[in-house]
């Protein structure tokens, strides 16, 4: 019965977070989003330097850009690994950086460390599950942030001694650059073979997804 309730009580939290997240970005905080290219260029949306999932050869692509401070960003990283397993192999993410919120820039770096030790996903993960102790929008805690990346297996001393190295730095400054000429304002945003989600949304992105996937799978 304790480990029901338990179960019931973790659920429970994930709802908020989720809600919370979707109000966050239907409100549009601070970052409304007032128009994103109909049809953007594929290499402003794909670079070499991304971060993939999946099958890199899928025949379907997410782009993704994202925020690690962003609520609704941590609610859909759920359903964004849910369509890649219930898409195996024919679905890849690339994930592209919007550091909108203060602080952010610096965990972006701290990510970029973290997958050149080859950490990168676990770090992600983390950083994402506690972020409600470090991503507070107007005061962030960055050492807690750093702290959580530690527990997940990120040598520090090595993150912070690159973490302004020319190679990290420029993949920040390319990203921004994207966003900036794509109009994006808001994260996350979604582009599933280079297709906006006009209509945000959990199901929507599933079936943006399920469409394009389908309409490959006839060729």
């Amino acid at each position: 019965m304790k480990r029901q309730t338990a179960v019931y009580s973790v659920l429970a939290l994930a709802l908020v977070a989720f809600l919370g997240g979707i109000y966050w970005y239907v409100q549009g905080g601070k970052n409304d989003r007032t128009s994103v290219a109909a049809t953007p260029p594929t290499g402003m949306l794909v670079r070499e330097h991304s971060p993939v999932f999946g099958r890199p050869d899928a025949p379907v692509t997410i782009v993704e850009f994202f925020d690690p401070a962003c609520e609704t960003c941590r609610a859909f990283h759920p359903v964004v690994k849910e369509i890649l397993g219930d898409f195996k192999g024919q679905v890849r993410v690339v994930l592209r950086y919007a550091a909108f919120h203060q602080g952010s820039g610096e965990v972006v770096r701290m990510l970029e460390t973290a997958r050149s030790q080859g950490k990168f996903e676990p770090v992600l993960e983390a950083i994402l599950a506690g972020q409600p102790e470090w991503a507070s929008h107007g005061t962030p805690n960055l050492s807690r942030a750093w702290a959580i990346a530690e527990r997940a297996g990120l040598d520090v001393e090595r993150a912070r001694q690159s973490l302004n190295s020319p190679a990290i730095v420029d993949i920040a400054r390319k990203d921004a650059s994207d966003v900036a000429a794509l109009g994006i304002q808001k994260t996350p945003t979604f582009f599933v073979n280079g297709k906006p989600l006009r209509s945000f949304g959990m199901q929507q992105l599933y079936d943006l997804v399920q469409q394009e996937v389908r309409a490959k799978q006839k060729g």
